[in-house]
């Protein structure tokens, strides 16, 4: 029987014999022959190299001589099933509490009464005509019996106005149209020193009533991505009891060119206006008529970026006098520019401004509702108005401005009494030194303003500003009736969503005015007063129902001090005003 393992002993036995003979052959060999010296030259220096490195490979190969195949392993997975009772319940959206909606309503009513007999009432509605077009009115009045303590003359007031509009607001344009009227009945009260000791008579029969009407239309275009970006235009009549009459009318265009860093703007600006007085101040024998167009161009280059605003214009505006046949023709500056020095915080700015001011007899009946209808109009040229000031915030409830500015007008218009007359003939109503009359003189102005609003909480907000002024005339004695301080506080509350209201204080300081007496048996003699200067206190409180009521309670002059807004005309003392607001839709 074949043996494997004897077999290979037998073999290595065999093969360590056949080694060991050779070797003993090998030996003897050498022992027999004698080796002679050599001598060997080198002919080339030996240089060393490294052989070149191989990786080791990670799987070595095997040559065992026996090797056994691997077994295939096989395997499998017993699975069982296993009962689960648990349902995972499904994900809500976390609920976010949202304020209220705000109900508007496209209509108000309001009815207020207080004492003097006060009344005020008031009146807006809106329609909705499509989607893109709305009209709406608005209706106010404000009345008082006057009995003003003190006062002997009638001094009842009534101001009543009535607005309409209609609005239409396509995809690339607006569009407005209004008109409207009013209605306001003053009485010339504030008589003189001259006639203090005038008989009960001479009181009850001086008629010192003035009634103003007025009326008005106009209209507004506006333009998306064009170039013509905005025209307004407007036409307004003004009249009164003793037959005065004045036109009014406006046009403004606007137009805009983009261009590479910045825009191009370019204002229109046409000022008409003429009107008559049917007399002059204490004189039957000539009227009083005027008529004026100013038209004027200002082209300006406006700058903006992250930083800097930068606006270099001039205005360039055409006078033409009908009455006298005069043109002139006057050139002002149009700069503006401000800079952010630290963000928000600080940014300054500055610039000299200039202008064209169309005085109208409206404008100055609105002002001073006192003036009689023997006016002289002619427009004021402010020349040029250099300011400079810093504003910003100090944190994010306090914000500040302080600006300071000097400028030179030619034609600036001053409220100055009416002389007294002393005279047996009969007086018109305003002729009793009870009127104001407008002079104009050329005059440079400084002023001085500050500015501090303080958002305290989020119910409550306070502010504060006063400017100073000090003024240089040219051929008046006195700035008349400019005030050299004006101050004012006011702040804004809210208790909660049903109690809200406000304060405010404002503070006029002493003005100059004038007393003049004239006669054919009176040496004129003008005599400067001055007017102290007064503060005025006023309150309201409002309480909201709900969405739709409210009522209200307001307090004015409640520091009761009857001061003297105009030479001669104290004001109504403690004045209260008690009403309720309702909105509602038709």
């Amino acid at each position: 029987m074949y043996n494997p393992i004897v077999m290979n002993f037998k073999n290595k036995y065999c093969l360590f014999f056949m080694l060991f003979s050779i070797a003993t052959c090998i030996v003897n060999a050498q022992e027999e022959d004698e080796l002679d010296t050599e001598v060997v030259n080198i002919v080339k220096p030996y240089t060393p190299t490294i052989s070149d490195a191989f990786k080791v490979k990670e799987t070595p190969v095997l040559n065992d001589s026996v090797s056994e195949a691997k077994k295939p392993v096989e395997y499998s997975i017993f699975s069982v099933p296993v009962a689960s009772t648990f349902t995972p319940a499904k994900g809500k959206a976390a609920t976010v509490e949202k304020a209220k909606p705000i109900k508007l309503y496209d209509n108000y009513a309001t009815l207020g009464f207080g004492n003097y007999t006060s009344i005020l009432g008031e009146l807006y509605s809106n329609f909705e005509i499509s989607r893109t077009d709305n009209a709406g009115f608005f209706f106010r009045h404000n009345s008082a019996q006057g009995d003003i303590e003190g006062v002997r003359l009638e001094n009842k007031y009534y101001d009543t106005q009535l607005d309409a509009n209609y609005t239409s607001r396509q995809r690339d344009a607006y569009y407005r149209l209004e008109a409207g009227g009013t209605h306001q009945l003053f009485n010339w009260y504030g008589l003189p020193d001259f006639y203090e000791g005038a008989s009960e008579e001479f009181i009850n029969n001086a008629d010192v009533q003035q009634n103003y009407f007025g009326g008005y239309v106009g209209g507004t275009m506006a333009f998306d991505e064009s170039i013509f970006e905005k025209l307004s235009a407007r036409v307004r009549y003004t009249g009164d009891s003793y037959s005065s009459s004045e036109i009014n009318a406006t046009l403004q265009p606007e137009f805009s060119f983009p261009l590479t860093d910045f825009d191009l703007k370019i204002t229109g600006d046409v000022d008409y206006v003429s009107g008559s007085f049917e007399k002059g101040y204490v004189d039957q024998g000539f009227s009083i008529a005027y008529s004026f167009l100013n038209a004027g161009i200002t082209p300006a280059i406006q700058f903006v970026n992250n930083d800097l605003s930068v606006s270099l214009g001039v205005a360039a505006y055409v006078t033409l006098d009908a009455e006298n046949s005069e043109t002139e023709f006057n050139i002002y500056p149009q700069i503006n520019a401000s800079y952010k020095l630290v963000d928000e915080l600080l940014i300054a700015y500055g610039g000299v401004d200039g202008g064209l001011d169309q005085n109208t007899y409206y404008n100055f009946k609105e002002t001073n509702p006192y003036v009689s209808p023997t006016l002289f109009i002619a427009p004021t040229s402010r020349l040029y108005d250099g300011f400079a000031g810093l504003k910003g915030k100090l944190s994010n409830s306090v914000g500040y401005n302080v600006r300071g500015s000097y400028g030179k007008e030619e034609n600036k218009a001053l409220f100055l009494t009416n002389p007294a007359v002393d005279n047996t003939i009969d007086f018109e109503g305003y002729e009793y030194g009870n009127s104001f009359q407008i002079v104009y003189d050329d005059m440079n102005t400084l002023s001085v303003f500050g500015e501090l609003k303080v958002a305290v909480s989020d119910v409550v907000s306070v502010g504060l500003n006063a400017e100073y002024f000090s003024y240089d005339t040219t051929n008046e004695m006195q700035p008349w009736n400019l005030p050299e301080i004006k101050a004012s506080l006011f702040s804004d509350f809210k208790f909660n969503e049903q109690w809200y209201g406000g304060a405010s204080v404002f503070y006029v300081g002493e003005r100059m005015d004038r007393n003049l007496v004239v006669g054919p048996l009176v040496t004129p003699f003008p005599e400067e007063v001055a007017l102290d200067g007064y503060a005025d206190l006023n309150v309201h409180l409002g309480y909201k129902v709900n969405d739709r009521l409210s009522f209200f309670a307001k307090g004015s002059n409640l520091l009761s001090d009857n001061y003297e807004k105009w030479l001669n005309y104290p004001v109504q003392g403690i004045q209260g005003l008690l009403g309720a607001t309702y909105k509602f839709d038709w």
